[in-house]
This record gives C-alpha cells, structure tokens and sequence, in this order.
C-alpha cells in the first residue's frame, strides 16, 4: 500500500511540475517602422479592411475570377504548401506524444532445460508463462524540456500553416498579374499588327511612286525599314504573348480551359481600385509572412526553455503489472499476479560543454528569429509604402498617356495629309507614325501597370483569402463600391 502511494504521489507531482517551463516570458518587439505611412491616405470611418475584401469583390472580371478559383484548385505551389502544413502537424503529434505515458502490452512464455551438474538446475523451472501491461521510460517533466519541445514544434506548424496562407494569398494575386499580362500582351501584338499591316500598305504606296519617279529611293528605303521593324515588333510580341499565356497556364495548374469567359480589353477590366491602407500596425495581424516570422519566434523562445531544462535531473519510470506462472493453467489464478516499479535518475555532471553550447546555440537562434520578424515587417512596410506611392501617381500617369496618344494620333494624320499633299517629306511621316506608336504602346503598359499595382497592394495589405467578403462586413464594403472601381 505505501508504494502505491508512493507512485500516486509521484503521478501527481509530475501532472503539477509538467505545466511548469523554463522558456523566458515572451514579449512581441516592437515594430521598427514608422506609425504612418510616407504618402498620406484617406480612410473613411468603418471602411472595411482590404485584408477582409474578398478576391470576388476587388477583381470583378469574370475571366480572371476563373482563373483564380482553377488555380486555387490546381497549382502545385500551393498544394505542395499545404501538404507541409499536414506534415508538420504531424511532426507536432510526435513531438507531443512523450508528454503522456508509454503503455504497452507483453505476452511471453519461456522454455527450458538446464544440465544435470548445475546446482540450480533442481529449482529453475522448465516452463514460465507470463502477460501483463507495462509503462516503458515515461520522463516525467519537471522542468519542462519536453512541453518546450513541444511548444517549439505547435509553433513550427503554426508557422508553416500562415506560410501556406502565404502561398495562397501570392498565388491570387499571381494570377491576377499573369492574366493582366496575358491581356497587355495580346493588345501589343494587336497593335504591332496593325502597325504592320499600316507600313506595308504605306511601302507599298511609296514603291509604286517610286516606280513612276515622284518619290526617290531615300523615302523607299526609308518605308522599307519601318516595315521590317514592325515585322520585328510583331514577332517580339508574339513571343512575349506565348510567353504571357505559358505562365497563366503554369500558375492554374492545367491547360486554358475552352469555356472561358470572354477576355476584356485592359480599358474595361473592373477593379476595386482604391483599397484601404490601413496604418502599418495592422500589417503585423494581417500578412502571413509576419504572423510566420512571429510563430518562429515563438518556437525559437521555447527551445530555449527545452536547452535550460537539460541542465537539470531527468527523472523517468518504468513499471509493469501482470501475471506470471510457471504453468499454462496456473496463469490466470489469484496468486499469480505480479508487478515491477523503477524508477531512473538522470544527472548531467560533465558533458564537454555540450549542454551550455546547446543553450547559446538556442539562444543565439532567437536572436536571428527577432531579426527575421523585424525585416519581414520592414519588408512589408516598404511593399505597401511603394505600391501606394505607384497608386499615387499611376492615374496623373494615365490620364496624360492618353491625352498623348490623341494628340499623337492628330498629329500623323497631319503628317499623312501634307505628305500626300507634297508639303512634308516622307521623314515627317515616319516620325510621327513612330511616335504614335511608341506612345500607343506606352499606354497599354501603363494600364496594366495601374491593375497589376492594384494585385500588388492588396496582396501587400494581406489580402486575398477571402473568396467573398464576409457578411457582417459586405454592407460596408457595398457604400461606395460604384466610385472605387476603376478599370
């Protein structure tokens, strides 16, 4: 009776003792970036955060939403990131299962036969039969090293799960800037077309004029050259069109399918452009690379405790209850029970310094997880101050492109009347039907650069794992939807 309370006694200390670590208090270090961000934005009370939109709400194009959702179901990035999530969470059950004891069942029977000349030969028994129930070497956690190590790997999987979230936010906002590009390039090559098919007919004019001695040979092989450069733009751009589509196609995971919606020029592609910024320390609740940062941290704090507690005794136990005969039928009677209790103690005295290197090792490490958590916020930062310093400037961009391009394109029609007329060379032509185009070419960029800025902010604010806005937030998010959309 005494040893049993001896080993109850000891049961509970151990369940008392093992919530107990010698990992330091963990304190979050503050931010090292500024309050405010470097270009003022205006934030309407309520507004709802652009990390809750929904990808549904910023990109309203029904092809791109298409591609979206084929690619949250297909890419491999992601679901190679989401089997690492699996796996760690594993790793974290492992990690965890010595915290509670190893319980086992045995089942043996034993034969044999000694020599005569022995003088125990006369007492062993030549049968032993036995079953019992036994625990094998459960350490019991006084100081805490295996609930460190244990909170080190639930902090690993934690970080490896808002890596995935990571993944799936960068996989959105990829495909949105892939479909964007996909359609940029597929305006340029119209455009190199029908440049084309302008300076061929213009050679074409000039070499019949040329046949019938009213235009020289400077102006013919002047026409020569722009239509062997718009050949060269249109095979350039048929290339960077190829290229577009095997990206989109990579990111979704699968071909294009065929029943896709139809495609929209750049000009008519709705999206929400005007996404609330927020102020910088929402960024540490909302980006998942942050929260990962945070989590190894975290995990890096706890292998200290696990590090410390190696310093101190290991206590472990070992016990077994069971039945024992030397025969088959005797087995299971009342007086074959039997029962083993050991318990083991552990001391580190000399270790060649191992245990104390051990702890600078973990400690050192936390210090390289601070660093990393504080760049990755600075990262963040910088992502979002640059995609609001483009978006700042982006429609002043936009609006005088297009004012050039229709000056431009009065300007060539000018050109082509005088020439026609004999007023003008055929070099002033050239001119301004390069400039049209140069400037015609500088316009596409510049709205694709205004929708990809669009991917890159909401995707820098944390946004994108919300297929819809959630409903306690979609009536805030519906007031002033009409003027936010720009395309």
């Amino acid at each position: 009776m005494v040893e049993r309370k001896v080993i109850v006694g000891a049961l509970v200390g151990a369940a008392f003792l093992g919530g107990c670590t010698l990992a330091p208090a963990y304190s979050r270090p503050e931010a090292p970036v500024s309050a405010r961000y470097p270009v003022e934005t205006k934030e309407a009370e309520g507004e709802v955060s652009a990390a809750d939109l929904g990808w549904r709400d910023v990109f309203e194009d029904q092809r791109l939403q298409a591609l979206v959702a084929l690619a949250l179901e297909h890419n491999r990035d992601l679901r190679v990131a989401s089997l690492n999530v699996e796996r760690v969470q594993a790793q974290y059950r492992v990690r965890r299962a010595p915290l509670f004891p190893s319980v086992g069942a045995s089942a043996s029977a034993t034969f044999q036969e000694l020599p005569s000349s022995l003088p125990s030969a006369q007492f062993a028994p030549r049968e032993q039969y036995s079953v019992g129930l036994g625990v094998t070497a459960w350490e019991l956690d006084f100081f805490g090293r295996l609930r460190s190590l244990s909170e080190q790997a639930l902090q690993t999987y934690f970080a490896t799960a808002e890596a995935r979230r990571g993944v799936h936010l960068a996989v959105v906002s990829q495909v949105a800037v892939a479909h964007f590009d996909e359609r940029a390039s597929a305006e340029q090559l119209t455009l190199a077309r029908q440049t084309l098919e302008t300076v061929e007919l213009s050679y074409e004019l000039t070499r019949r004029a040329f046949d019938q001695g009213t235009a020289n040979e400077l102006d013919l092989r002047t026409a020569q050259t722009q239509v062997e450069t718009a050949r060269y733009n249109f095979a350039f751009y048929e290339e960077q069109r190829a290229r577009a589509v095997n990206a989109l196609v990579y990111l979704i995971g699968r071909p294009l399918p065929e029943d896709l919606p139809e495609p929209r020029p750049l000009r008519d592609i709705m999206v929400r452009a005007e996404l609330p910024a927020g102020i910088p320390s929402d960024l540490l609740q909302r980006r998942p690379d942050i929260l990962a940062a945070e989590h190894q941290l975290m995990a890096a704090n706890a292998s200290i405790g696990a590090a410390r507690a190696a310093f101190f005794p290991s206590i472990s136990l070992t016990g077994q209850g069971g039945l024992a005969s030397t025969a088959l039928a005797g087995l299971f009677s009342g007086s074959a029970f039997t029962w083993s209790f050991i318990p083991r103690l552990n001391l580190p005295i000399f270790q060649g310094g191992a245990l104390k290197a051990s702890l600078d090792v973990a400690e050192v490490s936390k210090q390289i997880e601070v660093a990393s958590y504080e760049r990755s916020i600075q990262a963040a930062f910088r992502e979002v101050a640059d995609a609001l310093v483009t978006r700042e400037a982006i429609d002043k961009r936009l609006t005088a492109q297009r004012a050039r391009v229709e000056a431009e394109e009065r300007r060539y029609q000018l050109a082509d009347q005088r020439y026609r007329a004999g007023i003008d060379r055929y070099v002033t032509l050239l001119t301004a039907q390069r400039d049209l185009y140069n400037a015609q070419q500088l316009l596409i960029d510049t709205q694709f650069s205004k929708l990809a800025n669009v991917a890159a902010l909401y995707r820098a604010l944390g946004g994108g794992w919300n297929e819809n806005t959630p409903e306690e937030t979609a009536g805030v998010e519906q007031q002033g939807s009409g003027a936010s959309r720009d395309g």
